[in-house]
């Protein structure tokens, strides 16, 4: 059975909705729901501790170090880490342990964003392709338990691109699969920064993380640019 992680910080207006689509999408697979809370000042605590099938868990802050504290206390087999803006498909955990089964110990679903444009749904197509280049965060991921802990988990020294470098070890043990079903997830940053602003933005973490910048510089590009 799976154990699903949320990391959150401040998330009081998607953590709801998340957390009753997971009622309504699953296929009854779930043995736990652990939000990981990296020190939100809004009322996330406070939702995530009255859901009655939520087990609350706060962290420090920084999505690789809350989701290896959730993976530490987690009891199901497999781990499914999940962000608060995304939606997985009908039936996500038992498609996820059909793919277990098959000897997929590790993947994701192909994403689709909640905003109509072009350029998005492109992106979305290419999530299809089972190639590291066209893997991110907001497609989820899950990962036998036994696999996460033999590589080590999330790497805490990635404050972003933390789900990327994870992957790419999985990749390295050639274990990855894309399911064939879509999860939702929300264009809030494309929406804040704008489509092509953001876009640019991505490319430039990738291809300063392919040149060998540093996890702090990653971190520093970024930031200093979503919050410019």
């Amino acid at each position: 059975m799976l154990s699903i992680i949320i990391p959150v910080f401040n998330e009081e207006a998607q953590l709801p909705k998340l957390l009753e689509h997971l009622s309504v999408a699953s296929a009854g697979l779930i043995k736990e729901i652990i939000v990981v809370d990296g020190g939100s000042t809004d009322r996330t605590a406070r939702i995530a501790k009255d859901h009655p099938k939520v087990f609350y868990l706060p962290s420090d802050k920084g999505r690789a170090v809350q989701m290896n504290t959730g993976a530490s206390i987690a009891k199901g087999e497999i781990l499914y880490f999940l962000h608060a803006d995304s939606f997985p498909p009908v039936h996500f955990d038992q498609l996820i342990i059909d793919a277990v089964k098959k000897g997929k110990k590790a993947g994701c679903f192909q994403m689709k964003f909640d905003k109509n444009h072009w350029w998005l749904n492109l992106m979305g197509q290419f999530t299809k392709v089972n190639h590291i280049s066209c893997r991110g965060g907001d497609q989820s991921l899950f990962v036998e338990k036994d696999l996460f802990h033999e590589i080590g988990g999330f790497d805490e020294n990635y404050k972003v691109y933390e789900d990327n470098e994870i992957i790419r070890r999985l990749y390295i043990k050639k274990q990855f699969t894309v399911i064939k079903q879509w999860i939702t997830t929300s264009a809030r940053l494309y929406n804040r920064l704008g489509v092509w602003n953001t876009q640019r933005l991505f490319i430039e973490i990738y291809w300063k993380r392919r040149r060998g910048a540093t996890a702090e510089e990653l971190y520093s590009h970024y930031y200093k640019r979503v919050n410019a």
